[in-house]
This record gives structure tokens, C-alpha cells and sequence, in this order.
């Protein structure tokens, strides 16, 4: 940190695991100093929240609060998207308090949504800070609402007495009881003004005068503030030649009408997030010793308490199956349609579903631990990082609204300055007539502000800052219900550029359940003549061959005893299936990539590759021809030497998935370039390569774990975007090589740290399904930045030109912030078994 611009003084206490550091602001950030020390290979204490915010309009106001955010002492990064209305802040704790974090976005002008019993969240579940939000959307969508009807009821004798004017119906005529149909109109207008308009003016004047920026709002309230102003002076005497009080009133009905169909939208877009909530139980059955039962709720859970669980019922948490045969419906978190088998020392994940049999289920996660609170912060975590191609509409949505009142004054200017010239201009055009006669109907001036108005009116920020977070929110979570995890959007766009998937052999293509399959004996070392020796199955009975297999079986095992690996545990599980007692070694010690070598009653012992032998001065020659054909075979052959001599092989064999070939093939006709990494030997890869379709050119074997990340790097050295896919625990320095890390089959450890995407399955197609989702979710994007874009390139002009109403600007601005949200939802039917075409189905 000491090297950091700007850091002027460092203190570390070992004792005390803290330290302090002294720098200027204005040159290094806080977010600076805590990627220097996670760079150093240490973690700054930090923690992060999603608070849910109210009373954003637009994009521009979702940046404010991310500034001021940003500019509170302690906070390390924040994140504000206006779709989900959320802002996601990582902090020091030490320097600042949930309570601060509420501050700040109070401060720029904009309502928190308080969690928790007190300022600091009060240890709250997701599930209840989720169902505050909930609270507080629901809040919104009604006030929304009931703002609507009181203005359309208002609107309606507004609308009555404009088609009696602009129809000559003269059903009104100039007074109603002797009072003028102006002053009526002020009457109708003014509560609209007020009550509609109040969250409108508030809002301008807390970017205008608090944050010094211009948002949607101010838009808002220039066009209507505009029409009701004018009509107020021409009712007092002003001259000219109409009123717009009906005008005004519209404005804030249709923008209201559409700020309630927006937040109706928003509710449905995160309707992933609550019905994954929904799925926990609210309590759990406890089981004793002496076997009784007791109800307890969820909360109460505690890690090793073992639960009972019936048919119908949802597992309360994550644990293990202790007792009892079923089958469990994972499909709400996995994607798997059919049920899942489980028996005692089976893994099952809370939340999910048991069908038949009773289970005993003893609890490994609780909390915030569990699967599904992992999902729900990671499906939260990826809608709050947005994809590189916001970008370009976050430069735009900067400059937006300030260009588009500058267009709004010159383009008045022109209309006041030049009426007959431009008049006569749009005249020519083919299209139709200016908007109220133009202004030799309703005057120069009364015209330039029609014009005005309009031309504020009908840009729509809305549009453009909710394409992509849209797109992202229902692309997440469709990812989230077919079992395929993103870490975020900048992720979930990555993904889709991918044109080389990477997998490691064993546990991704392969089951990664190993059995022993066959143990060979040698003759007493190598012949003199320094040929091959031949197995000792070719000249002895059978008595004599398995009393020999038996023994290289026993040295072979007693070796692996100590040790984890899975073919070290398929060995010892084999010995022990065939009555052979197993002891541990006296001395072990594994060596990486290679082997294991041990100490035991019956010697020094070595078990591993050829490489390993040599290593030790021991000739693997000997056995040569039994290596080959057990690789052939597809096999994982193991040397095993005993006091300096080979004395037998034992290989373990591991099953190709069922889908793996159809996973090949699928991203073959994807055009995607399909590699193997292998610890294996060059035989065996080759032969899972043949079984599922890979070409053996794109087969690395022999490659040590520590090596993997070098072998991406190899891969990627000409340009590729590989996606590694691996475990996320042997595999995690080449998943964070790659342009994409893509853990496999994580079951309920979903915070795997190094992989970008994970797969809640060990399924290899959900590869397709990952990147499936990305390439939709794109396109969604690109359809909602086109319809954005479009839309304000076409009316901006036109209401520039004075061809449109101000009341007909305010209805197309509101539609069109709906248009692109419900372009959104359409997505949301889209199942990623297949290729994403326009509208989400083929």
C-alpha cells in the first residue's frame, strides 16, 4: 500500500490483525487501497448490502446516489441500479454503518428502504429484508396508482370541455353556472399540479440545487410547470390565444400512469428473487435422540440439529441425509425436472422439495450459508453489476437531459424568431399539420412555448437507462431457474463471446467417481537382460495370480490410505470391498501431479506415474506393456514399486457422463472450439476424448494442477476466449485465467470465489445453457437500446419541428419507458434449452 500515489503513512499490527493507513483522497480511493491489499494476497475486513431505494425517476438519479455514496467516508464501492431500484455498497465497517449508507442516499434527496431493528440491520434474514421491500414496492405501485385515478377523475371534465372545444361541439359553451370554463379548468388543474406535481418539483429541486445535475424530473416539470404557467397569466390577462390546463393535467396523468406500470414491471422483473425466498420454510422438525419431535422456526436451526422431514414438505436447510430413502424435487434451484434419488450420506439442499419417503436430514448450512441465500446475493450481486455495454448509455443519459433542454430553448428561440420561415418549411414536409394551427393560429409566442414544451416532453432518459439493467434483471434470473449462476452482468455479457470451452476431464466430462477396476501382478522385477517381465497372470495358476494381485492390491492401498484423492480413495474402497484389511502408512506424503510415497509395514512404497518412478531412481520399464493397454483402455493406470521395484499396476477407471457427448456436439455446431485438460496420461485422455467427441488435437494431458492456468494461458496466447470449466476448487487458478471461469456441479457451495459462472448441476450441457442465456440476454439488450435510441432520434425532431402536442409528447415519453420494461418481461418465457430468437421462443 506504502507505493500507492497519495497513501502517506502505513501501519500493520500482526498482534492485532488491523491496520491503519493515512492518504489524501483527492489521489488514491479507498477501493485503491483494498485491491492493494487483496493484491498483496491478503482481504481487507469489508462488508456489502443492497439497500432498496425509492423515488428514482431515471438513470441520472440512480448516478447521483452512487456519488454520494461513493463519497461518504468507509464506503469501498457502490452500485446503484435504477430497474431494481437497489443499491449495492461494499464498506469498511469500521469507518461506516448501515445507518451512514441510509445518510447518504437521504442526503442526495431519495427514501432508503430501513431493514432490521435498528440503523445496523439487526442481523435480518433476506427473506425479511426481501419481504421489506416488497413492503415498500407494493407501498409505491398503490400510491402510484391512487395518484392515476384522482388525476384521471380530475382529467376527465378537463378532457370533456377540450373535445367540446376542439370540435366546435359548443355543448359547454363559454361558462358553466356562470362561471368561465377557464376558471373551471384552473379549479380541475391546480390539485392535479399539486398533488401529481409535488414529487415532480421536489425532485428538480433536489438535482438542480442539492446534487448540480438535471434528471427526468426536471423534464417533468419544465413541460408542465410551462403549460400551467402560461395558462395562469393568459387567465390573468396575458395576451394570447388559448389555455393548457387540460394540457398540464394530462402531462402528469400519462407520466404518473407510467411511473405505476413501471413499478408494476419492476415488481414482476424481480419476482426471482421473492419466489426463490418463498420456497424456505418458515419452520422445521427437530428430532432428539429419543426421537422426539419438536416444531421450531427456521431461525432456530443451528448447524448438526437433525430435522425430519416428510412427504410434500420442503427441506428446512442445507445438510446431509442421515436416515431414510426418497426422492427430492430440485428443479426450483438446479433446473433438474426430474427428482433427485437420495439416501443416508447424500447432500440436499434447503428450500427443495421431498416427494415420497420420509428423510432424517442433519444440517451442514444455516442462514445465510444455505444454497439458496447464496443464490438470492449472487442473483442480487449480478443485476447490480451491469454489463460493459451500459456504458455507452450512461455516457449518453450524462449529457441527455442538459442537451435536450438546450434543444428545447433554441428550437422555442427559432419558432419566436423565424415563425413563417419555419412554417412554411414544415409545411412542405410530408407530413401532417403543426401541432394547434401553428402560430398563426395560436400566436408567435404562445407557439414557441408549445413548442417547448413538447420538445422537454417527449425525450425519454427512462428508456435508455433502463435497457440494459432490464435486460440483465430477467436474463439473471433465467439463468438462476435453469440452475446457471452469473456473477454479473459484466459476466453474463462475457460469456456469450466465449469461442473456447475448456473442460478438465475428471468430475466435468467424466462422473469423477472412481472404481477400481483392475490390479496386476508383476514377475519379481526385470529380467537381467533388461527385457519386459511378464505378468505373473500368463504362468501361474490362478490361486498363485490372485495371491499376488492381492498383495500388490494391499501394498497399494496401504500407501493411499492417507490420502484424499479420488483415486486414492477408489484403491482403498476396492481393497476393502475385496476383504483386504488396510492399514495406515507410518509415513506419507503426496506428490502433486504425480503420485504418493509412503512408509508402511511393508516397505517403501511408491503408487503414481512413471515420472514418479523415475524421480526415485526406480525403472517403470517392467510394466510397460500392462500401462499401455490399461491406458488404452481409457483406464488411469498407477505404477506401485515396493523397495525400489515395480511389482504391479492397479488402474481406476472413471465413467463419461451421459450428456458430455451431446454437450461436445452442441458446441461444436455452435462453432466453438471444444478442449480437454487432463493430470492423466496422453492413452487414457485420448480415449475419453474418442467417447465424447473431442478432437484429439485440442487434448492436453499430463498436465499437472498447478499448470492449468498456463495451459489456458497457451490456449488464449492467440486471441481465444476460452470458458474453463472445472470444479472451482483444484481447477481455481485456471477458472481465474480464463476469460470466463465456469465451476461445475457446485451443489450447495455456490460462493465458489474464482469462478465467474457457476452451475448448480454437473450436467456439461448446462455449458450451452449458460452461454444461451448470455447471447439472449444480449440481444435483448440490443433490442431495447435500438427501441431507446430510435425512439428519441424520431420524436425529439419532430417536436422540435412543433408537429406535436405537448400532451401527446407526455403520453408517448411514458409509453415508452413501458415499452422497454415489457420487452423486458417478454424475455422471462424464454427457456435456454434452445437458441434465443426475437421475441424469447421459436
Amino acid at each position: 500500500m506504502g507505493e500507492l500515489s497519495g497513501v502517506s503513512e502505513v501501519d500493520a499490527n500482526y498482534a492485532t490483525d488491523e491496520g491503519s493507513v493515512s492518504y489524501d483522497p483527492e489521489v488514491v480511493s479507498l477501493s485503491a487501497i483494498v485491491d492493494a491489499v487483496d493484491d498483496a494476497g491478503y482481504e481487507a475486513a469489508t462488508e456489502t448490502v443492497s439497500v432498496a431505494v425509492t423515488d428514482m425517476s431515471c438513470s441520472n438519479c440512480a448516478e447521483t446516489i452512487e456519488e454520494r455514496l461513493l463519497d461518504t467516508s468507509g464506503v469501498v464501492d457502490a452500485e446503484v441500479n435504477y430497474a431494481t431500484d437497489e443499491a449495492r455498497v461494499t464498506y469498511n465497517p469500521a469507518d461506516a454503518s448501515l445507518a451512514d449508507l441510509y445518510d447518504a442516499i437521504e442526503d442526495a434527496g431519495y427514501e432508503p428502504v430501513r431493514e432490521g431493528d435498528d440503523a445496523d440491520g439487526g442481523g435480518e434474514s433476506a427473506a425479511d429484508g426481501q419481504s421489506r421491500r416488497d413492503v415498500a414496492r407494493n407501498a409505491e405501485i398503490r400510491r402510484q396508482r391512487n395518484l392515476t385515478l384522482f388525476g384521471a377523475a380530475l382529467s376527465v371534465p378537463l378532457l370533456a370541455l377540450m373535445i367540446d372545444e376542439v370540435l366546435s361541439l359548443g355543448l359547454v359553451g363559454e361558462s358553466v353556472l356562470g362561471v368561465s370554463t377557464g376558471v373551471i379548468a384552473f379549479l380541475l388543474a391546480t390539485p392535479v399540479q399539486i398533488l401529481l406535481g409535488r414529487e415532480f418539483y421536489e425532485n428538480s429541486y433536489d438535482a438542480l440545487v442539492k446534487n448540480r445535475t438535471a434528471n427526468m424530473d426536471v423534464l417533468i416539470a419544465l413541460g408542465s410547470s410551462t403549460a400551467y404557467v402560461y395558462s395562469v397569466a393568459r387567465l390573468l390577462g396575458f395576451p394570447g390565444e388559448g389555455l393548457y390546463f387540460d394540457t398540464a393535467a394530462f402531462i402528469l396523468v400519462f407520466i404518473t400512469l407510467g411511473n405505476y406500470l413501471e413499478a408494476r414491471s419492476k415488481g414482476q422483473a424481480s419476482d426471482a428473487i421473492r419466489e426463490l425466498l418463498q420456497m424456505e420454510p418458515e419452520t422445521a422438525t427437530l428430532v432428539d435422540e429419543d426421537g422426539d419431535e419438536r416444531e421450531v422456526p427456521l431461525s432456530a436451526v443451528e448447524v448438526g440439529d437433525r430435522m425430519k422431514v416428510r412427504p410434500g414438505e420442503s427441506i428446512p436447510t442445507d445438510g446431509e441425509v442421515v436416515d431414510g430413502n426418497s426422492a427430492v424435487d430440485e428443479s426450483m434451484v438446479t433446473g433438474e425436472s426430474v427428482p433427485v434419488s437420495k439416501e443416508p450420506g447424500d447432500e440436499v439442499i434447503g428450500s427443495t422439495v421431498n416427494t415420497n419417503g420420509v428423510l432424517v436430514v442433519e444440517a451442514t448450512k444455516v442462514g445465510s450459508e444455505t444454497a439458496i441465500q447464496q443464490i438470492v446475493d449472487r442473483v442480487r450481486e449480478a443485476q447490480s453489476r451491469q454489463p460493459e455495454i451500459q456504458n455507452v448509455a450512461d455516457r449518453i443519459s450524462a449529457y441527455f437531459v442538459p442537451a435536450v433542454i438546450a434543444n428545447a430553448v433554441l428550437w422555442a428561440a427559432v419558432w419566436y424568431l423565424f415563425p413563417d420561415a419555419l412554417a412554411g418549411f414544415v409545411g412542405g414536409l410530408p407530413l401532417w399539420g403543426l401541432a394547434a394551427g401553428g402560430p398563426t393560429a395560436v400566436g408567435v409566442f404562445e407557439f414557441a412555448v408549445v413548442v417547448f414544451a413538447s420538445a422537454v416532453l417527449i425525450a425519454c432518459p427512462c428508456a435508455l437507462g433502463l435497457a440494459t439493467p432490464a435486460a440483465t434483471m430477467v436474463g439473471t434470473a433465467i439463468g438462476a431457474r435453469n440452475g446457471v449462476l452469473f456473477e454479473g452482468g459484466d459476466v453474463l455479457e462475457r460469456v456469450r463471446d466465449v469461442d473456447s470451452v475448456v473442460f478438465d476431464k475428471t468430475g466435468t466430462l467424466t462422473t469423477g467417481e472412481m472404481e477400481l477396476t483392475d490390479v496386476v501382478a508383476l514377475d519379481d522385477g526385470a529380467r537381467a537382460d533388461g527385457g519386459l517381465a511378464d505378468e505373473r497372470t500368463t504362468d501361474r495358476d490362478d490361486d498363485t495370480a490372485d495371491a499376488g494381485e492381492a498383495f500388490v492390491l494391499e501394498v497399494a492401498a496401504s500407501a493411499e490410505a492417507a490420502s484424499e484423492h479420488p483415486l486414492a480413495r477408489a484403491i482403498v474402497d476396492g481393497a476393502r470391498d475385496r476383504g483386504i484389511d488396510v492399514s495406515d502408512p507410518d509415513e506419507f506424503e503426496n506428490v502433486a501431479g504425480k503420485g504418493v510415497r509412503a512408509t508402511t509395514g511393508h516397505g517403501e512404497v511408491l503408487v503414481g506415474n512413471r515420472t514418479l518412478l523415475e524421480d526415485e531412481g526406480v525403472d517403470p520399464s517392467p510394466a510397460d506393456e500392462t500401462m499401455d493397454r490399461l491406458e488404452r483402455e481409457g483406464k488411469t493406470a498407477m505404477l506401485v514399486a515396493l523397495d525400489g521395484r515395480v511389482i504391479g499396476v492397479v488402474a481406476d477407471a472413471d465413467t463419461v457422463k451421459e450428456s458430455a457427448a451431446e454437450a461436445v456436439a452442441a458446441l461444436d455446431d455452435r462453432g466453438t472450439d471444444v478442449w480437454m485438460i487432463t493430470g492423466d496420461n496422453e492413452r487414457t485422455a485420448r480415449a475419453v476424448a474418442e467417447a465424447v467427441g473431442i478432437d484429439p488435437d485440442r487434448v492436453m494431458a499430463g498436465v499437472l494442477p498447478d499448470d492449468k492456468a498456463d495451459a489456458v494461458d497457451d490456449i488464449q496466447s492467440d486471441g481465444r476466449r476460452a470458458m474453463m470449466v472445472g470444479d472451482g476448487v483444484n481447477d481455481a487458478p485456471a477458472l481465474a485465467t480464463a476469460y470466463v471461469g465456469c465451476a461445475i456441479g457446485s451443489g450447495t457451495d455456490v460462493a465458489i470465489e474464482a469462478a465467474d459462472v457457476t452451475l448448480m448441476r454437473d450436467d456439461p450441457l448446462d455449458v450451452l445453457k449458460a452461454i444461451r442465456v448470455s447471447e439472449g440476454t444480449l440481444a435483448k439488450i440490443k433490442q431495447n437500446l435500438f427501441w431507446a435510441l430510435g425512439y428519441n432520434t424520431a420524436m425529439i425532431p419532430l417536436a422540435s419541428l412543433g408537429l406535436l402536442q405537448p400532451v401527446l409528447a407526455a403520453g408517448a415519453m411514458a409509453l415508452s419507458s413501458v415499452s422497454v420494461l415489457t420487452n423486458s418481461l417478454l424475455f422471462r418465457r424464454y427457456t435456454p434449452d434452445h437458441p434465443y430468437s426475437l421475441l424469447g421462443w421459436r
